[in-house]
């Protein structure tokens, strides 16, 4: 092919019409039935999800200093789910779901191990002291 030859695809900016990652479009695609134009904004839900998932981890490992990744990233999935709730078709809500869903487990089973701890000790001193 020569460079004198026009790609049927392509108009004069040699741009493929639906793969348009980077630049403005005023064209719509449509994507599982619903009409989407243009681009969504960024989210943190990656961020969320590892940031949940970490605590998750650390939850097995040494369970309250998983609070310091699952609290975060339960506020940062919060502020996605704001962005993603306002954009139907979003990509990033299922992970912004997914991060929230593990951040409140761990937060949760964290919360419930440590009553569970202090009313184990306090068992203890109770059994002990009488």
């Amino acid at each position: 092919m020569s460079t004198d030859e026009e790609v049927p695809w392509s108009g004069s900016n040699n741009e493929i019409p639906w793969a348009n990652p980077g630049g403005k479009s005023n064209n719509s695609i449509q994507v599982g039935g619903s009409l989407i134009s243009g681009q969504f904004t960024q989210t943190n839900a990656t961020l969320a999800l590892v940031l949940s998932s970490l605590g998750a981890i650390l939850l097995f490992i040494f369970a309250p200093f998983s609070l310091c990744f699952s609290i975060p990233g339960v506020i940062l999935a919060h502020g996605a789910a704001a962005i993603t709730k306002n954009q139907p078709g979003h990509p990033d809500s299922g992970m912004t779901l997914a991060a929230q869903i593990i951040g409140w487990i761990v937060t949760g089973l964290v919360i419930i191990g440590t009553l569970a701890f202090i009313l184990f000790i306090g068992g203890l001193g109770l059994l002990i002291g009488s």
